[in-house]
């Protein structure tokens, strides 16, 4: 009975079968799965020593299982390769350095993938920020991924998911200059103000009630404006008279 189990999730088999052979012989046991979905299974049914995870999955894409794994406190403590033939699809999501897993690019040989093992492992136990509970999680049966309420789920303070939300400044609004020649005045309303809706992936109550509350002190300022633009209008016409 093997005391170790490896997990590579890859749709390719080639890659799978690979990563099989390359391994040295040891008391191990290689998992293999051709999904997001299925690899996902897997990662909360075993207990895994190693994940080798493509990062580009059908039904359920590499990212999303990372941002699984990193929900949890006991599976983000699992050494994670994370595989890809193009570095820029990772560092798109994940900016480099990387600290909790390593990554290894395609092709590889032997060499490279028992360095990027290694690296894992010794990356895995690194110290981890503390995990604070989201709204939400993701729930695998049957082969499907649904949203359900919380299912035990926790994202890192800070989160390695990078959650940005746009702040809403004077910027924003665009208000043109009335004058006697041009009386047209582009009245500025909350459409002009571009607020990223916050995920529910890190982003804490607190920070959506200090965002609500910048929205209605700007919407404030921006009633404001209109009247005075109106006063202005209504004293050029009065002189243009």
């Amino acid at each position: 009975m093997a005391s170790n189990k490896i997990l590579v999730i890859d749709d390719t088999t080639v890659v799978r079968v690979k990563v099989r052979e390359m391994l040295p012989p040891g008391n191990f046991e290689v998992l293999e799965a051709k999904d997001g979905v299925e690899g996902l299974n897997f990662i909360l049914q075993e207990k895994l020593s190693l994940i080798m995870l493509d990062f580009l999955l059908p039904k359920m894409s590499g990212w999303e299982v990372f941002q699984q794994v990193q929900a949890h406190p006991e599976l983000r403590k699992i050494p994670l390769v994370i595989m890809s033939g193009r570095k820029e699809e990772v560092t798109e999501k994940i900016t480099e350095p990387f600290e909790y897993f390593e990554f290894l690019g395609k092709p590889f040989d032997q060499k490279q993938l028992i360095s990027a093992i290694k690296l894992a492992m010794t990356k895995a136990k690194q110290p981890r920020p503390e995990l604070v509970p989201v709204a939400a999680g993701i729930a695998v049966k049957n082969g499907t991924n649904t949203t359900s309420g919380v299912t035990n789920g926790m994202v890192a303070a800070p989160s390695v998911v990078n959650s940005a939300i746009a702040t809403p400044t004077a910027a924003n609004t665009t208000i043109t200059t009335p004058t006697a020649a041009n009386t047209a005045i582009a009245t500025p309303t909350a459409a002009n103000t571009a607020i990223a809706t916050p995920s529910d992936r890190g982003v804490s109550d607190t920070e959506i009630n200090a965002l609500n509350e910048k929205i209605v002190k700007m919407q404030a300022e921006i009633d404001g404006l209109k009247k005075q633009l109106t006063q202005v209008v209504t004293f050029i016409k009065q002189k243009i008279k």
